[in-house]
């Protein structure tokens, strides 16, 4: 299972990273602004979770050639990666399949990866993966601290630069107390969702306790 988990992990972290460039040289060719579109592009939920599943999956990968046990604290910041990911998976397909880029033209394949199959194999390879420990539920907040920190800047920088980086946040499409509902369901979502990750953590899963 190990050898399997390298590979899967090295061409997961490959396949993130090209999809990030790909689709920042894209839209780096079609913006007059290009100092207000890097911050912009790095303002994503999804870009931000995915590059850092990127991180996670090569820190992995390193563990996993060692032969380590996960150490406690990657173990938590996996478990949020992998949640941030299926909120990802679910709030795109839900609310924003339908919807490119304000910034420039969406890069198709790219979208995919980011917003489908990653977050997918994220989600497997915590299920499949050797060297997983068990998250104390003392620890489960903690998976909420990056979101909510992300939705803060993003609602005090919005008004100041005059862009949102998704609909449902922009208080012109249906005033705050929309935005205050969504960020809210979402908010519950990822601890459902977290909640749910740290659960598996604490089941030993068969394939999870193979080397």
């Amino acid at each position: 299972m190990k050898p399997l988990v390298i590979v899967l992990r090295i061409a997961a972290a490959a396949a993130i990273v090209i999809a990030i460039v790909g689709q920042f040289v894209q839209s780096w060719s079609m913006v007059p602004d290009r100092l207000a579109f890097v911050v912009n592009f790095f303002s994503f939920f999804t870009i931000l979770s995915n590059a850092l599943s990127a991180i996670v999956l090569v820190i992995g990968v390193v563990y996993a050639v060692a032969g380590r046990v996960d150490p406690p604290t990657y173990n938590l910041v996996r478990a949020c990666i992998v949640t941030y990911m299926a909120t990802t998976f679910v709030v795109y397909n839900l609310l924003l399949r339908d919807i490119s880029l304000d910034q420039a033209t969406t890069v198709s394949w790219s979208n995919e990866i980011l917003h489908v199959w990653a977050p997918l194999y994220l989600v497997v390879d915590w299920l499949i993966a050797p060297g997983r420990t068990p998250i104390a539920w003392q620890r489960f907040w903690l998976i909420a601290v990056f979101p909510l920190a992300w939705a803060v800047y993003s609602m005090i920088r919005g008004p100041i630069v005059g862009w949102y980086p998704y609909p449902f946040l922009n208080p012109a499409n249906g005033g705050y107390g929309a935005v205050a509902v969504y960020v809210i369901a979402i908010a519950a979502f990822i601890l459902l969702v977290g909640a749910g990750v740290v659960a598996l953590s604490r089941t030993r899963l068969p394939a999870a306790r193979r080397g």
